[in-house]
């Protein structure tokens, strides 16, 4: 009898790996399609061929340096999408700097945890956005700026941030404005922006991004050149992108869905980045694809059915569309087909993968069938391998559910500052352990099942109840607090708060709420926070969440 067939595949590629830095790409890419359109962000009335672009890249990466940060800094941004985002993505690396990703959403207690992780030395923001005042916020945590000259800042919560540079005309005490890094570019800085280039190498760390862990705080997954270049590489040729397209990017540039599937893919294929606005908005982007003539479109399954369902969505003209990713969170099979007939995207495609690979390990193609682009993720990316392994270790057979293992040039350095949780997430193989339940196909394609781990995908964005189980620890009124998630129509899952409170204490739904509000970002505040006086719980002891969920569906149905 033979064999079952193991659920493990490589990426076999006659494409070979660039070894190239981001500035190193930047510079080939720009000299290639000088005059092609580079960016164009409509909100900011911006629009750069490849020439003024790399330009403009070069002259604040200069400017950087001539602040006296060396290589190897942290720069942080704190801002929704905008140039001088896409700027400083491709600025900080060139200039040996590592840009740290800050989400816009962020407060005070995560703001703080993220600076100080890392040791940011740098940090750009705006004055505000919306509702979010982040200078102000950034004065409660660093009292000490009002009063500090520019660069010189030294705060007791925040004891390695030297530089704050403001996204704004005009700077505010102890901040520059962002147009400040140009008359600082002199001779000088680029003959310094010469040298560290020449030194750098494609392994160097480039970028950390946080993502949260079921064992609390949140982790800085740190990326090298080699990391992101590739990957970007690799999503575009799977999009077939080629310097003539145009992508419309609403998803946020903090997240490696903005940052690496929009910019980095088009980069690496001399397309233009199109931005239709700071933060997402149905009609905007449905504008930007029409005034603009996008030929591709990204987004989560919540951004296409709020475009769709919008009531003007008739009034515009979608015909240049063809190309796009569909990705954070599965998209049910109708709203696939409406994007592919009413949005003209026959070519969308489907990407899964995680902040620590890069992200992409897995993408269909515009050949696969519409169902394979539903069902499934597509099959492995080039060069990466991929295993799928039981809770032993050994690789399950084809189309049985084992853990997703990663591995190849897509794999992050680590945790930053953390070997620790970075040995429990990357094997002595080489092997990234998702935490994530898939199976494979005879044809390689997968399937993601279930997760290992108890993650919540809200609307697209990854939340880990641990991290606000913590913090609800804080609240001087609660005793124990489980924190799930339960189905939605809308976004896909809610975040859900079982909360058992001290002896003798009252609370309400909206003080919990309001208390994670002033904390954390939105789309960690629990949506349902229920009282209970106990949780469910094995014979060992354990608690079990599932059976939480099951009675949260069944109050959620009986209420209708």
């Amino acid at each position: 009898m033979s064999q079952p067939t193991p659920s493990y595949v490589n990426g076999a590629s006659r494409k070979p790996l660039l070894g190239e830095t981001v500035g190193a790409l930047l510079d080939r890419v720009a000299a290639a399609h000088a005059d092609r359109p580079a960016l164009v962000v409509r909100a900011q009335g911006v629009r750069m061929d490849y020439r003024r672009f790399h330009a403009e890249v070069e002259r604040v990466a200069a400017g950087l340096l001539a602040l006296g940060l060396a290589p190897g800094d942290r720069v942080g941004i704190w801002a929704p999408n905008r140039a001088e985002w896409v700027l400083l993505q491709f600025a900080a690396p060139k200039a040996g700097l590592v840009l740290v990703n800050i989400n816009p959403a962020y407060r005070l207690h995560e703001l703080e945890y993220a600076l100080n992780k890392v040791g940011c030395r740098a940090l750009v923001l705006p004055r505000r956005f919306k509702t979010s005042h982040y200078l102000e916020l950034l004065g409660e945590l660093a009292p000490e700026l009002a009063a500090a000259a520019p660069g010189r800042l030294r705060a007791a919560r925040l004891p390695e941030l030297r530089e704050v540079i403001l996204l704004d005309e005009a700077a505010a005490p102890g901040t520059r404005a962002w147009r400040e890094l140009g008359a600082l570019a002199d001779a000088a800085a680029y003959a310094k922006l010469r040298k560290v280039e020449a030194e750098l190498s494609f392994d160097d760390p480039v970028n950390i991004q946080f993502t949260s862990g079921t064992t609390g705080a949140p982790k800085g997954a740190t990326l090298t050149h080699h990391n992101i270049v590739n990957n970007g590489c690799f999503i575009g040729e799977a999009m077939r992108l080629t310097e003539r397209d145009r992508l419309c990017i609403p998803v946020p540039f903090y997240h490696c869905f903005g940052m690496v599937l929009g910019n980095l893919a088009c980069v690496t294929h001399g397309a233009c980045m199109v931005v239709p606005g700071e933060g997402f908005d149905a009609l905007s982007t449905l504008e930007t694809v029409q005034e603009e003539r996008c030929t591709g479109l990204h987004g989560v399954p919540t951004m296409f059915i709020a475009e769709l369902e919008h009531p003007r969505f008739g009034e515009f003209d979608l015909s240049s569309l063809r190309t796009g990713i569909m990705a954070g969170s599965p998209c049910p099979i109708e709203v696939m087909r409406r994007v592919v007939e009413e949005m003209h995207m026959a070519e969308v495609t489907i990407a899964y993968g995680m902040t620590e690979t890069s992200p992409v390990s897995f993408q269909t193609v515009p050949d696969d069938p519409l169902e394979r682009r539903v069902d499934s993720v597509g099959r492995v990316h080039p060069h990466l391998e991929v295993k799928l392994v039981d809770e032993a270790g050994r690789i399950v057979p084809r189309g049985e559910p084992g853990e997703l293992c990663t591995r190849g040039y897509s794999v992050m350095r680590g945790y930053w500052g953390d070997p620790e949780r970075t040995r429990e997430a990357i094997d002595e193989g080489g092997w990234m352990h998702t935490g994530d339940l898939a199976t494979l196909d005879a044809d390689g394609y997968c399937r993601i099942v279930g997760r290992l781990k108890d993650m919540i995908i809200r609307g697209g964005e990854n939340v880990y109840p641990r991290e606000i189980e913590e913090f609800l620890y804080t609240h001087p009124k609660v005793r124990d607090v489980q924190v799930f998630g339960v189905p939605d129509a809308k976004f896909g899952e809610q975040v859900c708060a079982w909360v058992r409170l001290r002896e003798g204490y009252a609370a309400s739904e909206a003080e919990i709420q309001d208390y994670c509000r002033r904390h954390l970002a939105y789309f960690k505040v629990p949506h349902y926070v229920r009282f209970v006086e106990s949780f469910p719980m094995t014979v060992t002891g354990k608690v079990q969440k599932y059976l939480m969920r099951e009675a949260m569906v069944e109050e959620l149905a009986a209420r209708g």
